[in-house]
């Protein structure tokens, strides 16, 4: 017996649960893991409040991201005692995900964890984490080096945020972090921002065209906050885009992108390739140390998700949170 997080639908509602399940019980599946850590992202968040289309089969435990130990396999590529992660692939959408003490799971999904992370940071990374990372190796895809100018990334407080300051600021890039708490100043400085910038400056209706300021973005926020970013990016410029806290509108026109050749990269996490994916956690590896992914982590027991879920949503919660799933 285990415990895990348990949603239901009822009428249209969603039903949130801490409750006992059984093994016989989990999905179908080739590697069994016990599960040491999962994580709160926003779509967790969605999923858990039921404030969010994100659950596509029902009954589902939610979580997007898991790491532990594997306890048994009908796989050859995966052994008992193996430490592994695994973020997106559809989990707490479409399959049972990780806020759970047991998760049943496709080995191709499975990542092996490697030093220099623990379980617990594998979590502290996340998808959020490898999202931040996809956003910095398109723009470096692009190729946007430290010198050529001030790089923006909105939405700097929150999870993925944060470790894209990190990363940025670790590469060497000048980073601008736009953010709605201006508490956070030292919090944002301490990761690697060169300077602050409220998020007013960005959210509300603009120009099409405006001054320019941005070598290259990373956005998390959407609508008019991606829409200034555009018009505010140099020529030949790029924007990596993730995100929708703010919305999940476009409001925009061309003119940036045929009048200045700014390209726009859409980041999706969910199912990329495993190469692509270790290529990731290999940037994170070399450029945010320990110090940094502590700092930026906070942590909650299992049976406190619940309760938390509301507070994501608000804006309340700072960087990333881990969920020790035995507690």
């Amino acid at each position: 017996m285990f415990k895990a997080i348990f949603l239901t639908q009822e009428g249209k509602a969603t039903k949130a649960e801490l409750r006992p399940m059984q093994e016989s019980e989990l999905p179908a599946g080739d590697v069994d893991v016990r599960v040491e850590w999962s994580t709160i992202n926003y779509k967790d968040a969605l999923a858990v409040t039921g404030k969010g289309a994100i659950v596509r089969k029902w009954p589902m435990v939610p979580g997007i991201d898991l790491a532990g130990v594997v306890e048994s396999s009908r796989s050859p590529d995966w052994k008992p005692g193996d430490r592994v992660v695994v973020t997106g692939w559809g989990l707490g959408e479409s399959y049972w995900g990780g806020l759970s003490q047991r998760a049943r799971l496709e080995s191709k999904w499975l990542l092996e964890v490697l030093p220099p992370f623990t379980t617990r940071q594998a979590m502290a990374v996340g998808t959020a984490g490898f999202t931040a990372a996809l956003c910095v190796r398109a723009l470096v895809k692009h190729g946007l080096e430290p010198g050529d100018g001030e790089v923006l990334v909105t939405g700097a407080a929150g999870g993925v945020g944060s470790i894209a300051v990190a990363i940025l600021g670790g590469m060497g890039y000048k980073v601008v972090a736009s953010t709605g708490r201006p508490a956070e100043e030292g919090y944002l400085k301490g990761l690697g921002a060169a300077r602050i910038m409220d998020r007013a400056e960005l959210s509300a209706p603009g120009k099409p065209l405006q001054s320019e300021r941005w070598a290259g973005v990373v956005d998390t926020v959407g609508s008019h906050t991606l829409v200034n970013a555009c018009a505010q990016t140099r020529f030949y410029g790029a924007v990596a885009a993730c995100g929708l806290a703010q919305g999940f509108d476009f409001p925009a026109t061309v003119m940036p992108f045929i009048l200045r050749g700014v390209t726009l990269y859409g980041i999706n996490s969910i199912q990329n390739p495993n190469e692509e994916r270790r290529e990731a956690w290999a940037l994170i590896a070399r450029h945010v140390d320990a110090g940094k992914l502590e700092a930026m982590t906070g942590e909650i027991g299992l049976s406190e998700v619940i309760g938390f879920c509301p507070s994501v949503l608000e804006g309340k919660v700072r960087g990333r949170t881990v969920v020790d799933v035995n507690r």
